[in-house]
């Protein structure tokens, strides 16, 4: 990562996690006076909690050990938190401003200010705390969604492909080996002819997965014809070239702005993520990837970011399958996905190519989702013999 892209990107993180912190405790604050040693329980685990994540993951680039990974899984957990606390309190402050200028409040909201304000703070940290337990649950069950596919092309007497498709894994100090074996399992359990991870494979740091051999539990993925991935936005956080070469370790063939044949009957293409114009050297066109293709063969791609969608198209796609979105992974940020990109979640069709944009078998950050699920997705594609 280029140093100076490093500085302002977590300078710009690191001030917009205090103010959101400063204005919590801000408003937390009064309503708890008057409540003796719970005003100050408040105040030590508030402090621990805010510096759980930063320094945990500070420390562990100098050294790791449970100590490290404890503060970062806590941490993780407190984002979570601290989105729900902000956007409870930022209502409840629109609706007190909302009071100031029509008096909507009853009065008996307004005859005892402190008790209120108590009662307000006990009943929106616990409504904050079960929303963050159910969202944590709901990334326990992992889904599986089928879509039947028809491509319009043959692929040299190939007729039909059972294509699995993972993304935005996040392996690392919260995603752990456990869940990956977990992962594994269920994609064996649909015999994948093959598998495509189209980025996000890592989460901050490879030494975290090597250390639990996360390779070991890769290689156990039973496909035909292999599995392929491309770069996400996080491999090159983690040290691209470094993820990568672990990847291999684990039997993946990594595509970077590449192409490979597939048993004489299709291609499979990978983007470098649009991260690699920021951090690294750049990243090709889908016109210089796919210089050589023939394309009357299906040609699939990865492309992390779903941005841009009509290039794949554009240069005759037939399926591009991206991730990255998390559909905002938690409510109410998929409403901002859904205007950023073209396509948030889900599967859509245009003209003749395919789109799937997943959001995701991990978690970034808080290991909650309140915006959709962890997904695995099976490709049931039929190819224009078998049609």
């Amino acid at each position: 990562m280029k140093t100076s892209s490093f500085i302002i990107f977590f300078s710009i993180v690191f001030t917009i996690y205090g103010l959101v912190n400063f204005y919590i405790f801000k408003r937390v604050w009064p309503g708890l006076t008057d409540t003796g040693i719970y005003r100050q329980l408040f105040l030590y685990s508030f402090l621990f909690l805010v510096l759980a994540y930063p320094i945990g993951r500070l420390a562990e680039n100098l050294f790791r050990n449970v100590f490290t990974d404890f503060l970062v899984i806590v941490g993780s957990v407190y984002l979570g938190i601290m989105v729900y606390a902000f956007l409870l309190i930022l209502v409840i402050d629109i609706f007190r401003l909302l009071n100031l200028l029509f008096s909507i409040f009853p009065a008996f909201l307004t005859r005892h200010p402190q008790k209120t304000a108590r009662l307000v703070t006990l009943y929106g940290l616990l409504l904050v705390l079960l929303i963050v337990f159910f969202g944590y649950l709901n990334t326990l069950f992992l889904r599986v969604r089928t879509f039947p596919i028809d491509i319009q092309k043959s692929a040299n007497g190939l007729k039909e492909l059972n294509l699995v498709m993972v993304s935005d894994v996040h392996l690392g100090t919260v995603i752990r080996s456990g869940r990956l074996e977990k992962v594994v399992n269920r994609i064996n359990a649909l015999q994948p002819d093959v598998v495509l991870i189209p980025g996000d494979i890592v989460d901050e740091d490879v030494n975290s997965v090597a250390e639990q051999n996360m390779a070991r539990i890769l290689q156990k993925i039973k496909t035909i014809y292999g599995v392929y991935a491309t770069s996400g936005n996080h491999e090159y956080f983690a040290g691209v070239e470094a993820v990568i070469n672990y990847m291999r370790q684990g039997g993946i063939t990594v595509l970077q702005d590449s192409v490979v044949k597939v048993a004489d009957a299709f291609y499979v293409a990978g983007r470098k993520d649009l991260m690699a114009e920021r951090l690294a050297d750049g990243r090709k066109s889908p016109d210089w990837i796919l210089r050589e293709v023939d394309k009357s063969l299906p040609i699939i791609m990865m492309d992390h970011q779903p941005y841009h969608l009509e290039v794949a198209r554009q240069n005759g796609v037939d399926l591009q399958l991206s991730g990255h979105t998390h559909h905002g992974q938690l409510f109410p940020f998929h409403y901002i996905t859904r205007m950023v990109y073209d396509l948030s979640w889900g599967y859509q069709k245009v003209e003749n190519t395919h789109y799937y944009v997943s959001c995701g078998v991990g978690t970034w950050g808080p290991p909650i989702r309140t915006s959709s699920f962890p997904e695995i997705v099976q490709l049931k594609i039929r190819f224009k013999d078998s049609q």
